[in-house]
């Protein structure tokens, strides 16, 4: 991704939330997005999704599958209490690169134009969704109309983070692409 001096603009991950306080001293509450919830601080500094704003955190423990945090400053419940809400963001580059081919960072989808088969353009890819039943990627088109696609590998047999591209066959499309591999 790149800026308009053409330099690599910095991504962040969100890697949790702070739910709430924990106690009088400070302590909060934090909902973590990574794999291992207490690894949230182990890639480098946390911001907030401008980079403006640090929050130095140290674990405490876990607390009904959040992490409890020490916050730099945060020493009252009414400190605390102002940070609810506060996403906790990473800069991409300090993040490992997925170990496995099928895996991938939201944050590295979002962004790619997604292409047809045939090439034709389909749209951005806005977010990608869990509701339930897997991932769901929504593509926006030119027009800003909206469509979820399911995020699997018939589907979205292809993707070129490098192009900035994802080949997207649509389910009816997809099911004849798999009649055609096999």
């Amino acid at each position: 991704m790149s800026d308009r001096t053409g330099q690599m603009a910095k991504r962040r991950i969100m890697v949790g939330v702070v739910t709430g306080a924990h106690g009088v001293r400070g302590l909060v509450r934090v909902k973590s997005f990574t794999t291992e919830p207490a690894g949230l601080i182990a890639y480098g500094p946390l911001t907030d999704a401008d980079g403006v704003v640090s929050y130095g955190l140290a674990v405490k423990g876990m607390v009904k599958g959040q992490v409890l945090a020490a916050v730099t400053g945060c020493t009252d419940r009414r400190a605390a209490d102002a940070l609810r809400g506060a996403e906790l963001y990473l800069e991409r580059d300090l993040l490992p690169e997925p170990e496995d081919e099928d895996e991938f960072y939201h944050a590295d989808l979002i962004g790619l134009a997604a292409v047809a088969a045939d090439g034709m353009a389909l749209g951005t890819v806005r977010a990608v969704f869990d509701f339930g039943s897997g991932d769901m990627l929504e593509v926006t088109d030119a027009d800003c109309a909206a469509t979820f696609y399911p995020f699997t590998r018939d589907v979205v047999p292809e993707i070129d983070p490098a192009a900035g591209t994802l080949t997207v066959l649509p389910p009816a499309e997809a099911s004849a692409w798999e009649r055609r591999k096999t």
